[in-house]
């Protein structure tokens, strides 16, 4: 007699033998054996044809183990589990039977290259779609100048309805399935969707999943009293629960409000706020509430979406007695989202945006949950650099966390509608000698130009006296100094400025993982302080930050220009662009930007940064120089680096030997690849 384990059960095949499997992969099965009859009646009714059915159940049948699993986890205790389980399994069912036909040949096509987003070929762009067209429509008619750009990716800030007044940038999200009426409807963005990937551009948009606005219909029924949309917040009578929470919570935005907790007179009780007011937390604790979202999801994604950006990934689970950020069971929930989409919108990945410690950051990142995530640390770090012209902490950094597992890149950005924290790794720093809280003091005077010999032109954001923490706020170009630099009207500090503008976007584009433009750094748009005009803009320093499409702009490209014009050297604007335009069109033909990994050179230069990308048989070594002055790296180390003797800068075709040493000019880069 086979004499089983505590955690084995026999299990009957379907051809008459018996093996043994798991205690949970025989409840998967089974759990799933009595759930399928209803699921088959579900697209029977929606009229999914027989081929269409296969499909889905063949995803089913892969993920379902995993996402029993990870649901079991978070809600098995639960009474009601199994009444949630199916829900949740018809709501995935109804999704892929509504999924357009022109999707599900993209959701075939990626399924067979789980690597699909590695392309050089894919270079992004992020804008407010208020601020750069007006409304969708004439977004739209916008794509042939993100064509001439260069993009093929596109991620529009929050367009969903939103409460009147501070909507915190769009994501006090009243409406999922509704656009906001001034930039237009569901069937615009449907529309706008198809178009884009008629022209080979990948739609991205938030998914905004860690609250809703006070005035979304479920926060509506909570505060007339309605038990089960109580039960999809976190409201307590009084302060003896808040409190207990509050204990071991770090506060958000200090000043916008102090602690995570809101009293609400309407439902004379407290709320969890963990950001604004006006932004009540969702309890995952509760199912429905995993339910929900993820019809909401659903809907998102079926306009035509293909990159979901995950906001606030770090706060989505609450447990008392910790600082409910970055709980194992946050994991959990995105891997169960990710295994649903898996199942139902399988071409359909996740981007995370966690501003936390660098190696809390790595933890969202793998197949089985974000396949993308924002690169805040290099982020910081190369305005870090940038700075202290020095490369030290960012040659560390690069050396601990940039490396992902296989399926999985960065987005690698320098300004996005957000703030600049200070997020790296104390560790790290102490490692090379730098006391990080004076280091991030010293940052923070900087890029407010509060530091002697400064050039930048930040502000704060959530100042707060009482710790000494600050976060940075400013355009690019303000931030690499030329604001400051038209102000004083010099030319040497104004093409200084532009040099540090385009080294820091020759990084991101090479290095590797998915670049992301702002969309106005093209431009070099500085700093827009009007928005204090705007009673529900002024108390939020970011929106210096986010400044309106200025379409004159374009007739400085449209311009034909003799080689003696004076305005050849005037147009700051024209430079920048064509600058960059060339440096994405440069990307695209080089195969060796394609992927993820890097290898780091130390040069022995504390200026300098030098790293090798490689693919498919083509290898490209990137040095950039944070210094103002003149740098030189030794020819020998290009040669042991892995180029011959004679090699080329694929940005200005100029060619060298390895036989003497190679100079870069102030804040410049080399793509250096074999002649």
């Amino acid at each position: 007699m086979t004499r089983l384990t505590p955690n084995e059960t026999p299990f009957d095949l379907a051809d008459g033998g018996r093996t043994f499997v798991s205690r949970d992969a025989y409840e998967a099965d089974l759990t799933l054996r009595r759930l399928m009859p209803h699921v088959t009646e579900c697209l029977d009714a929606l009229e999914v044809d027989e081929s269409a059915q296969t499909a889905f159940t063949k995803r089913l049948n892969e993920f379902w183990p995993e996402l029993f699993a990870l649901l079991r986890g978070l809600y098995g205790g639960r009474y009601d589990f199994y009444f949630h389980l199916e829900q949740i399994l018809l709501t995935a069912a109804k999704a892929s039977a509504e999924r357009p036909s022109h999707l599900i040949e993209s959701d075939r096509r990626r399924s067979h290259d789980p690597e699909w987003f590695h392309s050089e070929k894919i270079v992004g762009g992020a804008l407010y779609v208020d601020l750069f067209s007006g409304n969708l429509n004439k977004l739209t008619d916008s794509i042939s100048y993100f064509k001439e750009l260069g993009l093929t990716y596109l991620h529009l800030m929050p367009l969903f309805a939103v409460r009147p007044g501070d909507s915190d940038g769009g994501y006090a999200i009243s409406d999922y399935r509704s656009v906001d009426p001034r930039l237009g409807t569901i069937e615009d963005l449907t529309e706008l969707a198809a178009r884009l990937h008629e022209e080979g551009i990948l739609l991205v948009l938030d998914f905004v999943f860690n609250h809703t606005s006070d005035d979304h219909r479920w926060a509506q029924l909570a505060q007339a009293g309605n038990i089960e949309y109580q039960d999809f917040y976190y409201i307590y009578p009084d302060r003896t629960i808040p409190d207990k929470y509050q204990a071991t919570l770090r506060e958000i935005f200090p000043t916008v409000r102090r602690g995570s907790f809101t009293w609400h007179d309407a439902s004379e009780a407290w709320v969890w706020t963990t950001f604004n007011s006006f932004q009540w937390d969702l309890n995952y604790s509760n199912p429905a509430v995993f339910r929900a979202m993820a019809e909401e999801m659903f809907f998102i994604a079926n306009t035509g979406v293909d990159i979901l950006r995950l906001d606030a990934v770090a706060f989505i689970w609450k447990q008392m007695g910790t600082s409910c950020e970055n709980l194992p069971e946050a994991h959990q929930l995105i891997q169960a989202f990710n295994r649903l989409a898996r199942i139902a919108t399988p071409g359909l990945i996740f981007k995370s945006e966690a501003i936390v410690h660098p190696e809390d950051v790595l933890k969202y990142v793998s197949p089985e949950e974000c396949q993308i995530s924002y690169n805040p640390t290099l982020m910081a770090l190369l305005w870090e650099s940038l700075a202290t012209r020095k490369t030290s902490l960012l040659y560390q950094s690069l050396s601990r966390y940039h490396k992902l597992p296989p399926q999985t890149a960065w987005v690698n950005y320098l300004r996005c509608h957000d703030d600049i924290g200070w997020t790296f790794d104390d560790a790290d720093a102490a490692h090379i000698g730098i006391n990080a809280y004076e280091h991030r003091q010293f940052l923070n005077r900087f890029y407010t130009g509060q530091f002697e010999g400064s050039f930048a032109r930040g502000i704060p954001f959530q100042e707060n006296h009482e710790t000494g923490d600050m976060r940075i706020a400013g355009t690019l170009a303000s931030l690499a100094g030329l604001e400051r630099a038209i102000e004083l009207q010099d030319n040497r500090e104004i093409e200084l400025s532009v040099r540090r503008m385009l080294l820091l976007q020759s990084v991101t584009l090479s290095i590797g993982g998915i670049p992301l433009l702002y969309l106005g750094e093209e431009w070099g748009m500085l700093n827009d302080y009007e928005f204090v005009q705007d009673p529900a803009k002024a108390g939020d320093t970011r929106w210096v930050h986010r400044p309106k499409m200025r379409w004159e702009f374009l007739d400085d490209l449209k311009e034909t220009l003799d080689a003696d014009d004076a305005l050849a050297d005037r147009s700051i604007r024209r430079q920048i662009f064509r600058a960059l335009q060339r440096m994405i069109e440069k990307r695209k033909h080089l195969a060796a930007f394609a992927g993820q990994d890097i290898q780091l050179y130390a040069t022995g230069n504390p200026h300098l940064l030098c790293f090798a990308r490689i693919h498919a048989g083509s290898r490209i070594l990137v040095v950039a120089n944070f210094s103002e002055h003149p740098q030189q790296i030794d020819g020998n180390l290009l040669r042991t680096a892995g180029l011959a003797r004679f090699f080329e800068n694929t940005l200005s075709d100029k060619q060298y030997s390895t036989e003497q040493p190679v100079q870069l000019e102030a804040y410049e880069s080399l793509w250096l690849s074999r002649v």
